[in-house]
This record gives C-alpha cells, structure tokens and sequence, in this order.
C-alpha cells in the first residue's frame, strides 16, 4: 500500500480546501472601546482653581494684593475681623505674629490634610522602595523579558503616584492662597504700628521689625521672624492631624483578625 506523501510548498494545492480553511476560522472579535474620559467640575474643583488663581494674581498685583489683605484690617483707624481678634491694637506684634502664624498653619495643615489620602500615600512609598530593589535586579541581571515584565508594574506605580501628588497639589492652592494672604496682612499690620510698637529689645539691643536683614536684600526682620513662628506650627498641626486620621482609619477598618472598636466615622 502506497503511502501519500505530502505536497510540497511549491506545489500546486486545492484553493478549495483553503477557502473551507479560511471559513472555519473564527472571525476575532473586535475589542471594546474605553469609554470616553468625563470631565466633571465640581465646586471642590472650582474653590482649588479659584483660589490658585486668586494667589497668583496677589503674587504679581501689589495693589490687589493690599487690598485683599487690608479688608481684615491693619491699625485700629481701619479695623477688620481678623485685626480686631488678635490685633491687640498694635501694642504687642510679636504676639499678633505668632497667632497669625499659627492660624495660618492650622488652615493649611487642615486643607493639605483634607486632599491627601495618607493610606495611598503610605502604600505608593512601600511599593515605590520595593519596586525600585527588583528593577535594578533585573537590569543588574541584563534579561531584557525581567525588564519587560516590569513596565506594567511601573506604569500602575506612576499612576498611583500622579494621584497622590494631583491629591496634594490641590491642598497647595489652598496654602499658596493663604501664604501670600496673611504674609501680606502681617506686613502690613506692622507698617501702619507706631514707631514705638515696630521697635523691640533684645538683650540689651534695639531691633527695628521693618529694617532689613541684610542691607542688599529686601527682606524686613519682621518677615525672618514670622516664617520661624509658622515652622514648628506647621510641623505640629500635620503630624497631629496625619496621627489622628491615620486613627480614625484604623478604627473603621480594622486589620485582620483585630476587634472592631464600633466607631463610624463621621464627617470632618
């Protein structure tokens, strides 16, 4: 009995067979679109866009500047809300300097720790220390299939990351609104206080708060002395603040195989 051998490539075959081929195959099917990106604006969106704004525009306009800042008033002839709470009437500015300082950094501690979601945070630097080890790893290895099997890793961990910095940018409109706002009424408090007032003594010595510094650059005493007040506010409102929602959080959701405390967040 003869046995069949096989056509050769370059010989002729039956086109039928290959039509019958080509129609049993089934068609792929075709890959659903994502749907299209949806841009809602929100009132949240539009107080972090308005105030942004807002601060830039004070950051190059002095007069808008001024005027913003002057409506909490500056001297005991224009009082305003925020002057008539711890202006004190002009008499102790090292004192309205630090409550200012301190109302200045609760705000904004408040704000960038409203936009920032610290559990996200948390875990993008945990994944972000261990993904680094195993990268280089693999480019230490120079097995281009490790490198490849990475890059979705990578590209997650970059999105992750892009959220939370997008989390804190927004927190920053906020303080950069309010820096420029009570950097500028704290100015101008000190300029509309008596001679007297502006002068304090230091062991033994004189300091004027609207001198300069250093007689080339155009920073006042009273500007160096206020950022040294706002650094330890700020370092203390945010840890306080991180400390407590970090508590709250572990109190709604407690770790496996903890007993749940029964305490409903509520609203902030």
């Amino acid at each position: 009995m003869a046995e069949e051998v096989a056509p050769l490539p370059s010989e002729p075959h039956d086109e039928e067979e290959d039509e019958d081929d080509e129609e049993d195959e089934p068609e792929p099917t075709p890959r659903p679109r994502p749907p299209a990106p949806t841009f809602n604006f929100s009132w949240k969106a539009f107080v972090y866009v308005f105030l942004g704004m807002l601060g830039f525009l004070m950051l190059i306009e002095q007069s808008l500047r001024n005027q913003i800042a002057g409506a909490l008033g500056v001297s005991s002839s224009s009082p305003g809300p925020l002057y008539t709470a711890i202006g004190f009437g002009s008499a102790y500015l090292l004192v309205t300097m630090a409550l200012a300082g301190a109302i200045e950094m609760l705000i904004t501690s408040l704000a960038y720790n409203f936009t920032t979601d610290w559990i996200k945070a948390a875990k993008v630097q945990k994944w972000s220390s261990a993904f680094r080890k195993v990268q280089m790893e693999a480019i230490r290895s120079g097995k281009k299939d490790r490198i490849e099997a990475l890059k979705p890793h990578q590209e997650r961990l970059a999105r992750l990351s892009g959220e939370v910095s997008i989390g804190q940018f927004k927190g920053m409109a906020i303080t950069y609104f309010l820096l420029i706002l009570i950097y500028t009424w704290v100015g101008l408090v000190i300029v509309h206080a008596p001679t007297s007032a502006q002068t304090i003594s230091l062991h033994g010595s004189t300091l004027v708060l609207t001198q300069r510094v250093v007689g080339s650059l155009p920073v006042p005493w009273w500007f160096l002395i206020f950022s040294i007040y706002t650094i330890p506010f700020s370092m203390v409102f945010r840890r306080i603040l991180k400390h407590w929602w970090l508590r709250r959080y572990l109190e709604e959701h407690p770790p496996a195989g903890a007993p749940s405390t029964g305490v409903t967040r509520g609203t902030a």
